[in-house]
């Protein structure tokens, strides 16, 4: 049995997951997903790190899963514990000493245009799941977002990155880069929208389970 730590984004929360939860259960696994203290306003990356390894515990066999901002935490958290993979899930890949709010700038990211939020995130969703899951957010008013990455380099762990095939917010082309251009590595890729965890829980579980087969 491993256990899966997902890591939310901006704004979000641990419920974030919740249909992805019972279906890595059903296959066997335990599940963390922690609320990081994003309103908190004193509250920084070590702050975020401290939240997660607080909830894994002693737990062992870990797949770190950093969704969208929560790529800026999954890193540290894998520099903390020893974990057998780390994911970044259409994941905001950092640079040692980047703060969280240039990455926006650095990377050459291009806002959607046109587009609301429902529109950008949660893409081919009904509008009933995306009710329930617009609920969950919470005000991101920490302070991380002018703090230097900590890190000299990323972890040297296992690495994948999976991105969205109908992403509006990341689109395929971006993060191909991205990863290119930060890790060396060629993408993964689901359907799905930017909140694949709303959108395709059984096909996200099934992805992340079949990273633990040998080869």
């Amino acid at each position: 049995m491993s256990t899966f730590v997902l890591i939310h984004g901006g704004g979000g929360s641990g419920r974030d997951f919740e249909l992805l939860e019972p279906e890595l259960r059903g296959r066997g696994h335990d599940v963390v997903a922690p609320d990081l203290p994003i309103d908190d306003p004193a509250a920084g990356l070590a702050d975020f790190t401290d939240t997660v390894v607080a909830a894994v515990g002693d737990r062992r066999d870990l797949v770190v899963v950093g969704h969208s901002y929560g790529g800026f935490t999954a890193p540290l958290v894998c520099a903390r514990l020893p974990v057998r993979l780390l994911v970044f899930l259409a994941g905001m890949v950092p640079a040692p000493g980047e703060q969280p709010g240039d990455w926006w700038g650095n990377t050459g990211f291009e806002s959607p245009v046109g587009l609301d939020d429902t529109e950008v995130f949660y893409n081919g969703v009904p509008a009933d799941v995306v009710a329930r899951a617009a609920a969950h957010g919470r005000p991101h008013v920490s302070a991380e977002s002018g703090e230097p990455w900590p890190l000299a380099a990323l972890p040297d762990v296992p690495t994948r990155v999976l991105l969205c095939r109908d992403d509006r917010f990341f689109p395929p082309e971006f993060q191909r880069r991205v990863a290119r251009e930060r890790l060396g590595l060629e993408p993964d890729e689901i359907d799905g929208p930017h909140c694949v965890p709303v959108s395709h829980p059984v096909e996200l579980a099934e992805r992340l389970v079949s990273y633990l087969q040998p080869g």
